[in-house]
């Protein structure tokens, strides 16, 4: 007999598995299904981002950053270290170590809210008078029956036309971060974040990396300014980044990869590398979700249509995250999942697709939420910049890290700020600050009078807040 829930999360990635501890705490039946699994079968729940993207990528990140300060940086310190080397398989050990206390995690957490969790791949079977019947296809195959349905799939790495990942030689995110030695020649199509961090990573430790993007201009989704000092870091750092090229025949032998291309000039050129990292994009997982046997509406790429409150075309089932619209970000599917668990609710969830932060975390690192500048620029929005320069913030000299700037842009009449974009030592938790002054239309002023302790990396974000009036104090 199936069993009945109130609501069936289908997916435990970060959309899901919040969505279905937000619904928990809201007084509902929950069930969440999830298929992903280690090697010995142990449910892995997190999706995408625990497993094969954020978790590990930013595990793996830290212990090549590690040593590349060792290696490069230590001296400047008076730290003097001999025949340093690195165990990359205890690296990728310990990266695996870090994902399992993530996944165990969630675990608790579904113990913790009373969420029943089932390991498996979930898929529609029809709908009924209570909603709608959902199978479990697994060890143990189950069917379940939720009132409402909230698909949080996620989204699976894009490969390259006419040539399928392999995971040894052609690699998405996952075999990227499977590498079990850091190869000599490296070669990236495409400069996703996953791309440029795993490149970020191999090169720390050795490898040659090239990048190869189609598009004619770096980072293109990045303001502009903020996106050309990051290519003249990286160019420093020895990673060569080929842009405007046009791939072409791409071959996979057990020596490596060999990649045709036609450069932006027009001239043939050839690339062979020992691994090949292919980061275009990435696709909805929609595939075996049996979406036609309740008529699920689809998208051309295969993404679920929904409209702004993430209501699909079927009462009752909602969906959230990389297979919607707006940003392929964790955090964006996170805010995705407590929005619709109190719709359900019937309360007034809020995502503001404007103030979901993006993160790149190379080194330096790279943020930024709000507009770019050449969006102003297109839209005919008059505003006002102002930038400071870590060079001149106290904190990061004494870091030894003092690449890039905080960058301000304010509306010019208000003074309100419209984006925030930072590169530079830790990005990452400064573009915080903007996010919530943004959510509260603050104006650059109002962070230019708030006083932030000293000496630390945030003063840059007020400095650069006071050189949007012209009245930096520390440049």
């Amino acid at each position: 007999m199936s069993q009945q829930f109130d609501v069936i999360v289908i997916g435990a990635g970060p959309g899901g598995y919040i969505a279905a501890i937000r619904a928990a705490q809201l007084g509902y039946n929950v069930a969440c299904i999830d298929e992903w699994a280690s090697a010995d079968g142990q449910p892995m729940l997190g999706g995408t981002c625990t497993n094969v993207g954020c978790i590990p990528s930013k595990a793996l990140l830290q212990s090549s950053e590690h040593f590349e300060h060792a290696a490069k940086h230590f001296g400047e310190h008076g730290i003097s270290l001999k025949d340093l080397k690195i165990d990359v398989p205890k690296m990728v050990a310990r990266k695996a170590a870090v994902v399992k206390q993530n996944n165990d995690g969630i675990l608790y957490l579904f113990k913790k809210n009373k969420v029943t969790f089932f390991h498996g791949r979930g898929s529609f079977v029809k709908a009924v008078q209570s909603g709608y019947e959902i199978a479990v296809a697994g060890a143990k195959p189950e069917t379940l029956t939720g009132q409402q349905i909230i698909v949080a799939t996620g989204s699976s790495a894009r490969a390259l036309p006419g040539l399928p990942f392999d995971e040894e030689n052609v690699l998405s995110n996952d075999g990227a971060l499977r590498i079990q030695a850091a190869p000599k020649t490296l070669g990236l199509i495409g400069s996703g974040v996953i791309g440029l961090e795993m490149g970020s990573v191999w090169r720390r430790l050795g490898a040659q990396v090239t990048v190869l993007e189609a598009l004619p201009t770096f980072l293109g989704a990045v303001d502009e300014q903020i996106a050309k000092e990051a290519k003249k870091a990286f160019d420093k750092q020895g990673l060569k980044i080929e842009l405007g090229v046009k791939v072409g025949e791409v071959k996979s032998t057990k020596k490596g990869v060999t990649v045709a291309y036609t450069n932006a000039k027009g001239e043939a050129q050839t690339l062979a590398v020992d691994k090949l990292i292919v980061s275009i994009g990435r696709v909805p997982n929609t595939t075996g979700l049996n979406a036609e046997a309740v008529g699920l509406k689809l998208g051309e790429r295969g993404d679920i249509v929904v409209d702004a409150d993430c209501k699909t075309n079927l009462p009752g089932v909602w969906a959230v995250g990389d297979e919607v619209r707006g940003p392929m970000q964790a955090h964006k599917a996170e805010e995705d999942g407590v929005a619709v668990a109190e719709r359900i609710a019937g309360q007034h969830g809020h995502v503001d697709f404007n103030l979901v932060p993006s993160v790149i975390y190379t080194s330096p690192e790279i943020a930024g939420v709000g507009q770019t500048e050449q969006q102003l620029k297109a839209a005919g929005v008059k505003y006002k910049a102002g930038t400071f320069p870590f060079l001149a913030n106290g904190r990061a000299r004494a870091l030894g890290d003092t690449t890039g700037m905080v960058k301000f842009l304010a509306d010019a009449a208000t003074d309100e700020i419209l984006g925030v974009h930072i590169i530079g030592p830790m990005a990452s938790e400064l573009i915080a600050e903007a996010c919530v002054a943004m959510a509260f239309r603050a104006s650059s002023e109002d962070i230019a009078r708030i006083c932030h302790a000293h000496p630390s990396l945030s003063e840059s974000t007020k400095e650069a807040a006071l050189a949007v009036d012209k009245r930096t104090l520390n440049f």
